[in-house]
């Protein structure tokens, strides 16, 4: 798993047992491996490259993910049945039909000497759906007891049953703006968001990112690196605010976009799951549970599965594909169909 924040690529052996119909789940062996600043370059810079160029770092990539795959392998002394990837998004405009992540599965199969299920989204599209969000069919079998699941990633997104109907979509920018801050102050992130409490609100700054009309639009919908640098990133670079104010200012328009998008389903208590890198961010969550309100509750589970749950739900969506069974949920993406996603590459 690969995401949007540059944060590094994420490795998780699973194991999924289907018992008394339901699904359980384990997370035996992870890592997170950094990468180098040439790799977060090439990756960054990925949308301009020439065709070339793309179609050389999209096998390059590939070949990156195999060997670090059969490394990992190696190191723990495991035996997994096949590599799920997601690979690294450079393009998402779902409404021309274009969804690209690179890390050629037939590059990563042959390396990893593991068959490998890859291209999770194409087929959605070729539906006519979004092609994501794609997490929600795992928040649903593997997280069903939560009322919702917050993912708080390069993109934050929600996830919740609403009448006997899984609905999901992505809420607003969420690490590719506190990341792109942090990085402005030397720093890799915002350690448990002292830099953005250290700050104060830019009302300006505010309005200006909760103004597109992304927002208002309904559901099925969802955002792409480059929607953020048109709107997001530019009205942070037009901001004279400093930059912890920007990241204090960007914590509470997060906070905000997920009150709009979360919904009382009933009259008791909601649980809400937050999980991904920004849940780590304490100043985030504390404006989150601030902005929900007491009739929801918050939870941030163990560092595990906050930071490997993707990586953990992109596998479950590899042995849905394996087993050829429904992956993708058109009541989520918009797709004409529930479908099946994935290529698969032998090795």
């Amino acid at each position: 798993m690969s995401g949007t924040s540059l944060d590094g690529l994420d490795i998780a052996f699973c194991r999924f047992t289907y018992k008394s119909h339901n699904w359980i789940y384990e997370i035996l062996n992870t890592t997170t491996l950094t990468y180098s600043n040439e790799l977060i370059d090439s990756l960054r810079g990925a949308e301009t490259a020439s065709a070339l160029e793309l179609v050389e770092l999209d096998h390059a990539f590939g070949r990156f993910m195999g060997q670090r795959v059969h490394e990992f392998v190696q190191q723990h002394g495991i035996q997994p049945d096949f590599v799920a990837s997601h690979g690294h998004t450079i393009f998402h405009q779902p409404a021309k039909h274009i969804s690209l992540q690179l890390g050629h599965g037939a590059y990563l199969a042959a390396h990893a000497h593991l068959p490998v299920v890859c291209d999770f989204r194409t087929v959605d599209i070729a539906l006519g759906g979004q092609g994501a969000p794609l997490v929600p069919i795992g928040d649903e079998l593997l997280f069903g007891h939560y009322d919702y699941c917050i993912n708080l990633g390069g993109i934050a997104n929600v996830s919740y049953n609403h009448q006997g109907t899984r609905l999901a979509f992505d809420t607003s920018a969420c690490n590719m703006l506190l990341n792109t801050l942090a990085n402005s102050l030397g720093q890799p992130y915002d350690h448990n968001g002292a830099l953005a409490r250290s700050g104060t609100l830019e009302p300006k700054l505010l309005e200006a990112l909760n103004a597109p009309a992304y927002f208002a639009a309904s559901a099925p919908k969802s955002l792409g690196k480059e929607w953020v640098l048109e709107h997001s990133l530019k009205s942070i670079a037009d901001s004279p605010a400093s930059a912890e104010d920007k990241l204090h200012t960007v914590c509470h328009h997060i906070a905000q976009q997920l009150h709009n998008a979360l919904p009382p389903l009933h009259e008791g208590q909601h649980r809400v799951l937050i999980t991904g890198g920004g849940a780590f961010n304490g100043y985030l969550v504390e404006q989150i549970q601030q902005q929900l309100g007491p009739k929801y509750t918050v939870e941030v589970p163990a560092p595990e599965v906050v930071s490997f749950k993707e990586a953990l739900i992109f596998a479950f969506l590899g042995v849905l594909r394996w087993r050829g069974e429904h992956n993708c949920l058109s009541s989520v993406t918009g797709a004409s169909r529930n479908n099946v996603g994935g290529a698969i590459y032998l090795a």
